[in-house]
């Protein structure tokens, strides 16, 4: 699945840990920064055996058996948060609206029972077990954060400056981006998806575009996705022009009255975004945003869209296998 070599430098003093993240749900990419002994992470994977690796990885490259003393989470998906159990004693830092968040994210207890305790042979059951059958989530813990705010947080790591800017609600209602402006670096959690489809739950997707456009403006030399492979500036420019896309698609067909599977379904069938992976993942962001048209202020839930994507996944699944 990984493995703990993956941990490589984008600038001095700043690593990238990045899992094969495509494709698939739930191996996110993290971040080491470390100057003078000082180190911080910047999320953590999804089950404490991940952070382990993630954990030897760092002692590797740092040269110390010590701890990170910071932990940043860019929002409160457990694929970003749920490692962080094993960093006793640090410091976590996230937005103050993250909590929000953390109170409708699904516990490990409830995920292991939806990846096992659902009919593999009908599609929810069948898509979790899947792409998430491979973590195990017993014994997690979900900390909350130490430290949160709202706005702007800066620190340091040593001698490098690090500025944490709120972009939520975004993907999530409480995301973060962390920028190192010295090193012209900017992790972006998941308002960044590189090679798949992106998810997003909170939205719309006007507030994702202008999340990344944020990230353009600081003017970085590499942007660390949530998932996939590290990205120039010009790779997140043709990904905006995705969003936007996306955006005005979502507004037609909600106009011509889809549903949101519908509408996904026919974006799929025209191919409208050839080369991004798990295209079903439509079906979420479409709920969201078609949420947002119809100004529908309930507290959504992250398992219903799930179940339209799974239904769009054993679709096209059977179709390949009755092709073959």
């Amino acid at each position: 699945m990984t493995d703990a070599t993956r941990l490589h430098q984008i600038a001095p003093g700043v690593h990238m840990w990045a899992p094969d993240g495509v494709d698939t749900w739930g191996l996110a990419n993290c971040g080491l920064v470390h100057s003078d002994g000082e180190a911080l992470l910047v999320d953590t994977p999804y089950t404490p055996a991940l952070t382990e690796d993630l954990l030897a990885a760092a002692r590797r490259a740092t040269g110390t058996a010590a701890v990170p003393g910071t932990v940043v989470a860019t929002h409160a998906n457990g694929d970003h948060t749920w490692g962080i159990q094993c960093l006793t004693g640090s410091e976590i830092v996230a937005t103050d609206a993250a909590l929000e968040h953390q109170c409708v994210e699904p516990t490990p207890q409830q995920l292991h029972a939806l990846v096992w305790d659902s009919d593999p042979d009908q599609p929810l059951g069948w898509y979790f077990r899947r792409h998430f059958g491979k973590f195990d989530f017993s014994g997690i813990r979900v900390l909350p954060p130490t430290t949160t705010f709202s706005g702007r947080h800066d620190l340091t790591v040593g001698r490098i400056p690090v500025e944490l800017h709120e972009v939520g609600p975004a993907h999530t209602v409480g995301d973060l981006i962390v920028h190192l402006p010295e090193q012209r670096v900017v992790f972006a959690g998941d308002i960044i998806f590189s090679g798949d489809h992106p998810c997003h739950w909170a939205g719309p997707l006007d507030r994702i575009s202008q999340a990344a456009e944020r990230i353009l403006a600081f003017d970085p030399e590499w942007i660390v996705p949530g998932h996939g492979p590290l990205m120039t500036p010009d790779q997140l420019r043709t990904y905006i022009s995705y969003l936007d896309d996306l955006s005005d698609q979502a507004l037609l067909l909600h106009g011509q009255g889809k549903t949101p599977i519908e509408a996904a379904h026919i974006l799929i069938d025209e191919d409208r975004y050839p080369g991004l992976g798990l295209p079903e993942r439509l079906a979420i962001t479409l709920s969201t945003e078609f949420r947002h048209l119809d100004r529908d202020t309930a507290r959504p839930s992250l398992v219903e869209p799930f179940a339209l994507a799974a239904r769009i996944a054993w679709r096209r699944a059977s179709d390949t296998a009755a092709s073959a």
